[in-house]
Order: C-alpha cells, then sequence, then structure tokens
C-alpha cells in the first residue's frame, strides 16, 4: 500500500539539463546559416557558417562561432567566442571579440545572466550593467537593452541576438557536424 506513495525524484534543474545537453557535445563542430533577414545582417547572408563547441569544463563552456569571407584576408572570421559559464545564480553569457593578430577588441566580454531558469533547451541573457557601461563607453548604447538567447535541441544549436528593432538568429544542425576548424583568433 504504501508504494503508491513513493515521492518521485525532483525534475533536473532546467540550466543543469541546459549546460549538460551542450557539454555533451564538446569537441564537435557544426555547420549552420543565417536565420535571420534583416538588413544589418546582409554582410553575412549565405556565408558558410561553423559553431565549435570547443572547450568544456564543470562550470564553463566555450564555443567558438566562425564565418567565411569575413575574415580580413576574405577568408574566414575567427574573432567571436561564445562564453557560458555557471554562476552563483545560474548562467551567464560573454562574447569574447578578438582580431586577427589575437588582441582584444574595443568592445569584448560583453552579455549578461539569466534572470529565471529558462528551460532544458532555452536559455536567456538580458544585458547585464557592466555591458551598458561598454556600450555607452563605446557609442554603442543601441545595445542597452539586447537579450540574447541560445537553444540546444536534439537537432541543433541557435544563438540569437533581440532589441527593439534588431532580431539576429543563427542557426547550426546538428546532423551536420564538420572537422573542427582552426583556434579563433587569440586563442
Amino acid at each position: 500500500m504504501l508504494a503508491g506513495c513513493a515521492t518521485m525524484p525532483a525534475p533536473a534543474n532546467p540550466q543543469d539539463a541546459f549546460f549538460a545537453a551542450l557539454s555533451a557535445r564538446c569537441g564537435q563542430a557544426y555547420a549552420g546559416v543565417l536565420a535571420s533577414d534583416q538588413d544589418a545582417d546582409a554582410e553575412m547572408r549565405g556565408k558558410a557558417m561553423v559553431m565549435h563547441i570547443r572547450h568544456c569544463t564543470a562550470d564553463r563552456i566555450e564555443i567558438p562561432f566562425h564565418i567565411d569571407g569575413l575574415g580580413p584576408d576574405g577568408g574566414w572570421d575567427r574573432s567571436r567566442t561564445w562564453i557560458i559559464t555557471r554562476t552563483a545564480t545560474g548562467l551567464r553569457l560573454k562574447h569574447d571579440h578578438r582580431h586577427a593578430d589575437g588582441s582584444a577588441d574595443a568592445v569584448t566580454f560583453y552579455g549578461g545572466d539569466t534572470t529565471d531558469s529558462g528551460s532544458a533547451t532555452r536559455q536567456s541573457f538580458p544585458v547585464d550593467a557592466e555591458s551598458i557601461a561598454m556600450f555607452t563607453a563605446t557609442g554603442r548604447s543601441v545595445s542597452n537593452s539586447n537579450i540574447w538567447s541560445v537553444e540546444t535541441t536534439a537537432d541543433g544549436f541557435t544563438y540569437g541576438l533581440n532589441r527593439e528593432g534588431r532580431h539576429f538568429r543563427v542557426a547550426f544542425d546538428y546532423g551536420r557536424p564538420v572537422t573542427p576548424p582552426p583556434a579563433p583568433w587569440g586563442w
């Protein structure tokens, strides 16, 4: 009779499940496409893209984002790395931007922290105060209302940026693995 009273285990923390799903693909790279269609994205339209879940620890995942045809010599642009880390209250997304010589861009390590538990497949990162200060100081205050999102499902990975008047999105197909690219600039 007591068997019917057994307690069920609590559902996994959505952020832990999200982090584990990305970490399970560590070392793998995937082909992707521009999934948004705004004028601001024109130079990326039709370009080959690769995301590489390059390095993972228990508290940090580094995901370089490479775009063909946008590098200084017309080759691959390896300037961007998305970094997702655990914090005491959730997850943090930061953007590491580098030049081809490895030096840091004037606008780098911007991003934000989750403000809720999100889901096992999607996390959102509203811009943080540190990034707002950087954007304001560098004349990019239009970015002061950014909300970034990262999704990982059984089918693929999607990165997005949203703010009033701006909706950027790139999608990568887990069914299209590619050979991992060289390290991003500066790494």
